[in-house]
């Protein structure tokens, strides 16, 4: 178990690409763009092509309750190097949310994606269980501390760094944990999961554990179709 410091959050776009934005109830905007992405995530996400930072969920993850959609365009060329890093709300390293009051509990996470290439209008990838995504903040180790009145004192994380250059197209991450796939009933989506017509295939995800693991990443590789 390595003991580190919890992960910065993604720098904002600096890709030059055309994005659009929208939430759950919000009038949406779309710009062009080779590639159309379509998320819902519980409760935050970000998107790099490679190294390159593509866009970041416009609602910030120090928002306890952020259930949105995000549809945005932007451009790139195959194999596309799609990296996600997937955050569930934590007040602290505890692993818990609403610390302190009557709802002191473990979050649940949750996310689905399917991005579009709009010069055929084929969907070339979906969130599936064939991701790979490793877990990166695991917290509470223990349940049985969600109740404590001092969780930030008892209860215990397995926080570990991001691997060097897991960004990159040639890192391996098939010795990743593969995601897990999960029903609407598990996750509950919400708030703008309704307004995408998600493609049959795309599956909602996260790690094993939706509430203990809160923070994951996700490397995936897209080649063209054909």
């Amino acid at each position: 178990m390595q003991f580190v410091r919890p992960l910065r959050a993604a720098i904002v776009v600096v890709w030059p690409l055309l994005v659009a934005t929208c939430d759950g109830g919000g009038e949406e905007v779309v710009t062009t763009g080779r590639f159309r992405a379509e998320v819902w995530a519980d409760n935050w996400f970000s998107l790099s092509l490679g190294e390159a930072p593509v866009f970041e969920d416009s609602v910030p993850i120090t928002t306890e309750r952020s259930f949105n959609r995000e549809v945005f365009g932007f451009d790139g060329e195959y194999p596309l190097v799609l990296n996600f890093v997937l955050k569930d709300y934590k007040a602290d390293d505890s692993g818990l949310e609403y610390i302190g009051t009557d709802r002191q509990q473990m979050g649940d996470g949750g996310f689905i994606a399917q991005i579009t290439d709009t010069e055929t209008g084929e969907v070339v990838a979906v969130s599936s269980a064939a991701w790979r995504c490793l877990v990166v903040h695991r917290a509470p180790l223990d349940v049985a501390c969600e109740d404590d009145p001092d969780p930030g004192a008892t209860c215990e994380a397995e926080i570990t760094a991001e691997p060097a250059g897991w960004q990159r197209a040639e890192f391996d991450a098939s010795a990743w944990p593969t995601a897990v796939a999960y029903s609407e009933a598990d996750v509950g989506p919400k708030d703008g999961y309704d307004q995408v017509d998600w493609d049959p295939s795309a599956r909602l995800i996260w790690s094993a554990s939706l509430q203990q693991d809160n923070t994951l990443l996700c490397h995936v590789v897209v080649d063209a179709p054909g």
